[in-house]
């Protein structure tokens, strides 16, 4: 197991445990941080997305909480339809699926109903995406690449051969998609990987690759796009993912999750998060005590105003506003 994949499976492990884990941030001034919701030290939610109003986290042991209200309060999924953790989410108009430990999918049925997915794999799967046309793509650990034409019912392997992206033809961990409205897949992970599909997986493209993981992708429809991950590694995009460059954001923590809207940056990590309100072009630490000795993760904005959600330890959700 290389360095950089030992690095993020134990922090993974450890943020399933714990909750506490290592980082460097540096405090400034800042936005409003507004608690919405606490758990307990054992909980944790590792992932959070929204379409308009609607809203999901996911989290350890199966935990699962839904917002109608772009945030503003959150109902959690009771029992839990799983016991595994569930380490990424996404919805989209008629679509919501979840996924996690051991290859778990789940999918939300027409009755509102959290139903079990076969994935055809054991594989933990880190993350997911669908479109609103139901194409949907999973990723996970050992280059696992999952796609469903159903919104989630059935899935397929798209994984590609993976000696010809990778130095030793190691099988990179993806942590991160996006499928956007025209079917375009991408994909990031290990080895600063970033990889893409137009035509449903059957042959990918080579968009980045360098030494530092990549744990998060943000391909807004419009505007920039970012990539974050190992050793404050931020990537920007100005042609939707064709080319990326570095960004300096003098952060050294390893960044979870990216979110951007309207000009607006937000990046989460351990024991950090930044901030930027001119596109990347400045960044600051939003820092204080509880930033600087903890940990969050999945980032998303809601509702007609872009509310910015997010997940992380503790179970907590918070709201950063201007």
């Amino acid at each position: 197991m290389s360095h950089k994949r030992s690095v993020w499976v134990g922090a993974l492990a450890a943020m399933a445990g714990a909750g506490l884990l290592f980082g460097v941030g540096a405090a400034s001034a800042a936005p409003t941080v507004t608690p919405l919701v606490s758990g307990t030290a054992h909980q944790a939610l590792f992932a959070v997305s929204s379409h308009g109003d609607a809203a999901i986290a996911v989290g350890a042991a199966g935990a699962i909480l839904e917002s109608g209200d772009a945030g503003k309060s959150w109902k959690a999924v009771t029992p839990a339809p799983t016991p595994l953790s569930l380490l990424g989410v996404s919805v989209q108009q008629g679509h919501a699926i979840a996924v996690g430990q051991s290859g778990t999918v789940l999918v939300m049925d027409d009755t509102g109903k959290w139903v079990k997915s076969t994935s055809g794999t054991d594989n933990r799967l880190f993350a997911v995406s669908v479109n609103s046309a139901g194409r949907a793509v999973a990723v996970g650990a050992f280059g696992t690449a999952l796609k469903s034409e159903d919104g989630g019912a059935t899935w397929v392997s798209i994984a590609p051969d993976w000696t010809s992206y990778t130095k030793d033809g190691e099988q990179p961990h993806l942590y991160d998609v996006n499928v956007d409205e025209k079917g375009v897949v991408t994909m990031a992970g290990e080895f600063g990987l970033i990889v893409r599909s137009a035509d449903g997986g059957k042959t990918w493209k080579t968009l980045h690759q360098g030494d530092a993981s990549l744990f998060a992708l943000d391909l807004p429809s419009e505007g920039p796009a970012y990539a974050a991950g190992q050793n404050g590694a931020l990537l920007r995009s100005a042609d939707h993912g064709a080319t990326w460059s570095d960004v300096n954001s003098g952060s050294t923590a390893i960044l979870l999750g990216v979110h951007s809207a309207g000009g607006k940056v937000v990046v989460t990590g351990l024991h950090d998060m930044l901030l930027s309100a001119d596109d990347g072009q400045s960044w600051k630490h939003l820092g204080n005590e509880e930033i600087n000795t903890t940990w969050y993760q999945g980032v998303t904005g809601a509702g007609a105003s872009q509310n910015v959600l997010v997940v992380g330890h503790s179970g907590q959700i918070i709201q950063i506003a201007d």
